[in-house]
């Protein structure tokens, strides 16, 4: 994979940020743009336990899709503060993955605001994501195709993105937000996913305080290289094309997938993952 460091600025002006990265839909880091929120000095394990320690969250891990399943369905669920202890225990794959930290944990709001960088930002969805040593998301892209600012804390954060024209690239499995689960994205093995060296995206390591625009569409794999969480806030794909793949994968592709795993099963599942690799080597 040609994969190329994401631009890094300190701080970054509306102006700066609408014609340099949200125009032409190029991510950027931004090292010092909070480093006034409350959260920037107040946000770690420790005083997330204190605040919602108590609060039961849905847990995720990387095996893979089933067909029993439903769509952003939790493998587990614990306690806020027994899931923390374990992230500093010791290594596990569970996760937690979009949090609604509006509706779950309002106490927090009031430790961060929504930044003016150009473009509308929806209140309603600020997103939390929790993750332990060397777990990982699949490469997916979201079902909205949002816009997506990443804040990042405690811990370290490997992060690799694609725009939508690799998507031919890098094994998307049909009728579905993700690419073929067995590929690791960190250390790919190009014998088995040939394509994957013609794929050309961004890299980057995320650190506490930071900011990693996704620009609508992007597919984006994210790995803990450290226990840490993060923060996104997204706004509304402006692109009439992904604004309608937005509606099309809202109310058509995801209802359609589910019914299609009801009547098919797991032989569903395996023909989307077969029809994955045929597809995509055809490319070569």
């Amino acid at each position: 994979m040609d994969l190329k460091e994401i631009k890094r600025v300190k701080t970054i002006t509306k102006k700066e940020f609408r014609e340099n990265f949200f125009k032409p839909q190029v991510p950027v880091v931004l090292e010092e743009s909070i480093k006034d929120w409350p959260a920037y000095s107040k946000w770690n394990f420790e005083y997330i336990k204190d605040k919602v320690g108590d609060i039961t969250v849905p847990l995720y891990d990387d095996r893979p899709v089933d067909y029993k399943d439903g769509f952003n369905e939790p493998h587990s669920k614990m306690k806020m503060s027994d899931y923390i202890d374990l992230l500093l225990a010791k290594p596990t794959k569970y996760r937690i993955f979009l949090w609604n930290l509006l509706k779950e944990a309002p106490v927090l709001q009031k430790d961060y605001n929504y930044p003016d960088f150009g473009i509308k930002l929806m209140k309603k969805l600020p997103m939390l994501f929790f993750g332990g040593y060397n777990s990982h998301t699949f490469m997916h892209y979201d079902i909205d195709l949002a816009n997506i600012f990443h804040f990042h804390f405690e811990g370290r954060k490997e992060c690799i993105l694609f725009s939508q024209d690799q998507t031919k690239f890098i094994y998307k499995v049909p009728h579905s937000l993700i690419t073929h689960e067995s590929i690791d994205f960190s250390n790919p093995d190009y014998n088995k996913w040939p394509a994957l060296k013609k794929a050309k995206g961004y890299k980057t390591h995320l650190s506490h305080g930071e900011v990693l625009y996704i620009p609508e569409g992007y597919w984006h794999y994210m790995k803990y290289v450290s226990p840490g969480f993060s923060m996104s806030l997204r706004g509304i794909a402006r692109n009439p094309v992904n604004l309608s793949k937005a509606i099309y994968n809202v109310f058509v592709m995801r209802h359609f997938d589910n019914i299609m795993r009801r009547i098919k099963g797991q032989a569903w599942i395996d023909k989307k993952n077969e029809k994955a690799i045929i597809q995509t080597n055809r490319q070569l």
